[in-house]
């Protein structure tokens, strides 16, 4: 059953949700306007489900993080030419209110994000220090970051929410296919069987790196939650870990104690399933279905 937190602890709870989406010098995004515009893919999908969960969307994104880190093309590309190392906060909330706009956001604004994020794309290119070239905008590098993302966080909704059988897991993978389609992804899979057809192949190209352990530090240290809730962005930290495949962890050298200890599993399953009930009415996830005429505890019921 969906609930709500004391009004005080509400207001702190939902303060900081949205901080987590509004990059520096950025307007605010409204998801409850235009009435009426419907988003890439509607609010029975799976999907709106998915992406309401904070839980799901910290340890789902830093695994795919991770996994897309784990090909050396990907990995030159968006440590050379972003702000992870210089700004981490502000790359964190740009990417998180993109996701929110592809999910939830009116279609129209929602296409013409991801037509910029295309065109800022079409700029980034060079030479891995092995000396392999790699376009920001190469489809299969497209399909593999793609493919990261849905991993990340179907596994993560899977883990620590609720588990999805193969037909809910096929179903959230399709859904993915209009807004992979607008980024340039067109080979994405769109089903389980895709996705580990895709790991295979991109596997043998996976190596390790001090990038990633770089990059663990900084989502251990960046103050992305406020200083109460530091100890749970580590623990959210070691979720993300532990949902990269055993022999994906061992391929990029990452060592096991950076994922959860055995009894931190049934916490993370807890801290999710809370997290699914929560009601985070001025979230994307509320503003999007009173957008189109929908209760705003619509994804929080059943």
């Amino acid at each position: 059953m969906p609930f709500t937190l004391p009004p005080p602890l509400q207001r702190w709870i939902e303060a900081t949700a949205a901080a987590l989406l509004h990059p520096p010098g950025a307007a605010p995004f409204d998801f409850a306007t235009p009435p009426g515009e419907e988003a890439l893919v509607p609010p029975s999908s799976l999907a709106w489900r998915v992406f309401k969960n904070p839980v799901v969307l910290f340890t789902g994104g830093v695994a795919a993080v991770i996994l897309e880190l784990g090909e050396p093309r990907v990995r030159t590309g968006v440590w050379e030419h972003s702000s992870f190392r210089t700004d981490p906060l502000g790359r964190l909330q740009r990417t998180g209110l993109a996701a929110m706009v592809t999910v939830y956001g009116p279609r129209r604004a929602a296409e013409r994000m991801i037509a910029g994020v295309v065109r800022a794309h079409g700029a980034v290119a060079g030479r891995t220090p092995a000396g392999e070239p790699y376009r920001a905008n190469d489809p299969a590098l497209l399909d593999w970051v793609q493919a990261t993302a849905a991993f990340g966080f179907a596994t993560a909704y899977h883990r620590y929410v609720r588990p999805l059988d193969g037909e809910e897991m096929d179903r959230l993978l399709a859904e993915g296919r209009p807004a992979a389609r607008l980024y340039g992804a067109l080979g994405a899979p769109e089903s389980r069987a895709g996705m580990e057809a895709l790991f295979a192949a991109v596997r043998p190209r996976m190596e390790p790196s001090p990038i990633l352990a770089e990059f663990l530090g900084l989502m251990r240290a960046t103050p992305i939650l406020p200083r109460p809730l530091r100890p749970l962005q580590r623990l959210l930290v070691r979720a993300a870990v532990d949902l990269v495949p055993a022999e994906d962890r061992r391929r990029l050298g990452i060592p096991a104690r950076e994922a959860l200890r055995p009894w931190e599993r049934p916490l993370l399953r807890a801290l999710g399933a809370l997290a699914d009930r929560l009601v985070l009415a001025s979230g994307p996830a509320a503003r999007s279905c009173r957008r189109l005429g929908l209760p705003a505890d619509f994804l929080y019921r059943g």
